[in-house]
């Protein structure tokens, strides 16, 4: 049987450090390592973790989520956010992550835990009445979104 539209597995980022921004989203979205992704022990080399790495949402419940990954890349730059018409040029971002939280006491928790975490908050909506959000940055610099849906 011919597949009439493919799937998307993976949203792909680039970066400097792979583990590090991994690490970084696991924690922020409770992810786990694709098997043969997962860390090394302590103090022990990580060539697994220089080049590319996948996580995963816990499949069961998943419906509609799908993988990040994190390829290195020695020449990465990381996109600027600018919000509204004002992009232009290098201040162009290419993508960003949009992810959903049910309330504004959900939407302020995970502020913190973005900060918390090494992310930076460039942007500030959480007084919108029809949809509260902020806008972050993650460590390697690609913005995502946090929204009450």
């Amino acid at each position: 049987m011919t597949a009439s539209h493919p799937v998307v597995a993976q949203t792909v980022l680039d970066c400097r450090h792979p583990r590090a921004l991994a690490e970084f989203y696991r924690e922020l979205l409770g992810y786990s390592y694709r098997p043969g992704d997962e860390p090394p022990p302590a103090g022990q080399p990580d060539p697994v973790g220089a080049d590319w790495l996948v996580i995963r949402p816990e499949r069961d419940g998943a419906a509609g989520r799908h993988d990040l990954a994190f390829q290195a890349n020695a020449e990465y730059v990381a996109p600027v956010w600018m919000p509204g018409p004002d992009r232009s040029g290098d201040q162009q971002q290419m993508l960003h992550l949009d992810m959903t939280v049910p309330d504004r006491e959900s939407l302020e928790a995970q502020r913190r835990r973005v900060l918390e975490l090494g992310g930076t908050e460039v942007f500030d909506r959480s007084d919108d009445p029809d949809e509260p959000l902020h806008v972050f940055t993650d460590p390697a610099g690609h913005p995502f979104c946090i929204f009450v849906a």
